[in-house]
């Protein structure tokens, strides 16, 4: 159940502001019909929600058709015009460099860049900020965008490096796929962060855009010898506080 301002949501009006079968109105209808409550404070603040799922799916759609390399942390690779490449493997601003523009050309110039799933997932949430925001209103509330994994994130979206265990799944939703035996030779293989891009898709850098099934089956093939448990989808999911992010949406365009 959607609730607004304290009130049940009458979806109707809602879902015909998107067109049938779309990732908005998958959304609307699994809220509406799960027994949780998911509560926002204003029908703009729901429909930010919506915006930014739908734009976590464009920014994986989008690197998964560049040239971004897969690359574990000893070898990974980026523009040292945007970004300064930390001993441990991670990506730091240059000085006096936009961060709009040094998302961007993650984007722009994808052959340069490598690295494992966990930091490429890290740029899908600031790819659609960059999205949302004005990029000045981004540049002054990322300022110092660190990537690697999920240490070190921004405190704005601090929450996306955690994961927990919910009752309803939705398409922007960061998921992982287990890989419990997996070969110690291998350690890049324990798993693959994912996004839920809808319709029984995942997008998860180094193995593609594929359904679940086919996840499994390349992690199944970096086990130990004898291994006798499968990789699988794990019932949790990854999610930004995505009414933080409006207040700051809301900060921004008021200013803008």
């Amino acid at each position: 159940m959607i609730i607004i301002n304290n009130q049940p949501l009458e979806t109707t009006s809602i879902m015909e502001e998107y067109p049938p079968n779309s990732i908005e109105r998958t959304i609307i209808e699994t809220m509406s019909a799960s027994n949780e409550r998911y509560y926002y404070n204003s029908i703009e603040q729901l429909k930010f929600e919506l915006r930014m799922r739908r734009e976590i799916i464009n920014a994986a759609e989008a690197l998964y058709n560049s040239d971004f390399h897969f690359k574990v942390f000893r070898d990974s690779t980026c523009n040292p015009a945007y970004w300064m490449r930390t001993n441990d493997g991670g990506f730091s601003l240059q000085p006096r460099v936009r961060p709009s523009d040094a998302i961007r050309d993650i984007f722009t110039n994808s052959t340069m860049y490598g690295t494992e799933c966990a930091t490429a997932t890290l740029i899908l949430y600031y790819k659609a900020l960059l999205e949302i925001y004005p990029a000045e209103a981004f540049d002054k509330i990322f300022p110092r965008i660190y990537l690697m994994n999920w240490h070190n994130i921004d405190r704005q979206i601090g929450e996306v490096g955690m994961v927990r265990q919910v009752n309803d799944f939705f398409p922007g939703d960061r998921r992982y796929f287990a890989n419990p035996d997996v070969d110690p030779t291998t350690p890049e293989w324990q798993g693959e962060n994912v996004i839920d891009l809808g319709n029984g898709l995942y997008y998860g850098h180094g193995i593609g855009r594929f359904a679940a099934p086919k996840f499994i089956e390349v992690l199944n093939e970096n086990r130990i010898e004898g291994a006798d448990e499968s990789a699988y989808l794990m019932d949790t999911a990854g999610r930004p506080d995505f009414k933080r992010l409006y207040g700051l949406y809301e900060k921004a365009v008021a200013i803008s």
